[in-house]
């Protein structure tokens, strides 16, 4: 099968703090020939940054928390718990997003950088294209509201032991993908981590 699309219109549906494309394309199908015209609207959002912030002296890792609008259909409260993100600007690469986002949303100063993985978000309706890494940290004085004013960020901060997060996250708590994904990984590479170093 030769993995093909065609593309037969677009356009722009909304550009707001985000921007909302429609387009009318087909596809190439598994059993041969092509899928009628189907009509999809994407959610184009940039390339983006995650940062699992972590303090491999203390075993500890950052976690922030504020609100998000996805969140606010669902009967419980629309603050997450986190970890720092943020998106890729004209000419920034993503190690230089993670060394700016985790100053600006949790005051700490990465002192390694590690790639965890690079995958879509929800790719069924958005274009959304992260790069998640964990960087290392030192967590002693980690904690306080932090946020850029300009973007109307109210983010709280704190550090927590490596078992508190992971506890958090199975008792269901942290509930955003990306975060669980990057605990996931810590938990299978905190020893691998500390053999490259991070001690």
């Amino acid at each position: 099968m030769n993995k093909e699309f065609e593309v037969l219109d677009k356009e722009v549906v909304y550009q707001g703090f985000f921007r909302l494309e429609k387009y009318r394309l087909k596809h190439a199908m598994y059993g041969g020939g092509w899928s009628a015209a189907l009509d999809r609207e994407l959610f184009r959002r940039g390339n983006c940054v995650a940062v699992l912030l972590y303090d491999p002296l203390k075993d500890a890792v950052v976690l922030i928390e504020q609100f998000r609008v996805g969140a606010i259909l669902r009967n419980e409260p629309a603050w997450l718990l986190e970890i720092v993100a943020g998106a890729i600007e004209e000419g920034e690469t993503a190690e230089q997003v993670a060394y700016r986002e985790a100053l600006e949303e949790s005051g700490c100063r990465i002192q390694a950088l590690k790639v965890i993985r690079e995958f879509y978000t929800t790719p069924g309706g958005s274009s959304e294209w992260i790069t998640l890494f964990c960087g290392k940290v030192d967590s002693t004085n980690v904690g306080g509201i932090f946020g850029l004013d300009h973007e109307h960020e109210d983010i709280l901060v704190r550090a927590v032991s490596f078992d508190e997060a992971y506890r958090l996250m199975e008792q269901g708590h942290i509930n955003s993908g990306i975060p669980i994904i990057a605990i996931q990984w810590l938990a299978l590479n905190r020893d691998k981590l500390r053999q490259e170093g991070w001690h």
